[in-house]
């Protein structure tokens, strides 16, 4: 079965569970294909009317069948959403039906999917149910995916922006979304404990330059440990073994004006997916 493509290609946070397998990729309204009718989501399936449209750069365009109230979406905001990708054949090849989730979430500003998303979704708001156009070049490009996107594949998302969260905690500018949490799990990370966790970290002129679940290797900190970034140790207090969680850092709380070697720009934010494999006493 074919599995989403958010965050990269690779099933980042996965929402399956505690299964922490990673898989590497690395105007038409859209038909959904029979085979996966039984498994998709009625509303994002719905015919509508449009209501408003607008063509950006880059030629994305973007199609209201419903308008959200508030202000558009912004770098930072972690949403909730439903959504289908297909490509000029009419296959379906990426949503978090293939899930089996009615949504998953995404934050905007640090290239969890292709350009042409970003470019679309901070033109959306809360409540927006629309269908974005988006050109190969900003798509998969001339690479594709093998076997599952050819090159140079337009592509069609059709999307609704269900909820933009609210931190479930937030501490000097460090925000932490906990996604899923074993709350049988009662050890929480603090002075005198290490936890173990693995990540992907990005930046949003470098997405992904950690990936720790394709090294196999997690990561292990203490509050004490010299190097570590100061706002990572703060939003990771009181985390439990099993939280799936995103964690945004602004850089006055990372690499700030120096930024970091060439990985990390001068004042660049950070973001971490991190699952936690285990709290421990030390």
């Amino acid at each position: 079965m074919r599995k989403s493509l958010l965050l990269f290609g690779i099933i980042a946070l996965g929402f399956t569970s505690c299964d922490t397998t990673v898989v590497e990729d690395s105007s038409a309204e859209v038909v959904v294909a029979p085979e996966l009718v039984d498994t998709s989501v009625s509303v994002i399936d719905s015919q509508k009317e449009v209501i408003d449209n607008v063509t950006l750069e880059g030629g994305v365009r973007i199609k209201w069948f419903e308008h959200g109230d508030g202000e558009k979406l912004k770098h930072g905001d972690c949403v909730m959403i439903d959504y289908k990708v297909a490509i000029e054949d009419n296959n379906i090849v990426d949503g978090n039906h293939l899930l089996k989730k009615e949504s998953v979430p995404f934050i905007l500003g640090f290239n969890m999917q292709t350009p042409g998303w970003e470019l679309a979704l901070k033109e959306l708001k809360v409540g927006d149910f629309a269908e974005v156009f988006i050109p190969a070049k900003l798509a998969r490009g001339e690479k594709g995916i093998k076997g599952l996107i050819p090159p140079n594949a337009d592509n069609i998302l059709r999307i609704r922006i269900l909820e933009n969260k609210t931190p479930t905690r937030e501490i000097d500018g460090n925000k932490v979304w906990v996604f899923e949490e074993n709350k049988a799990n009662k050890l929480k990370f603090d002075d005198g404990y290490e936890i173990d966790f693995h990540c992907m970290v990005s930046t949003p002129s470098n997405p992904l330059y950690i990936n720790t679940y394709r090294s196999n290797n997690p990561f292990k900190m203490s509050l004490r440990d010299g190097g570590t970034v100061p706002g990572l140790k703060k939003a990771l207090i009181n985390a439990k073994k099993s939280d799936r969680m995103f964690v945004y850092v602004p850089s006055s709380e990372a690499y700030g004006a120096k930024g970091y070697q060439d990985v990390v720009m001068a004042n660049e934010n950070l973001f971490y997916n991190i699952l936690v494999m285990d709290v421990v006493k030390k």
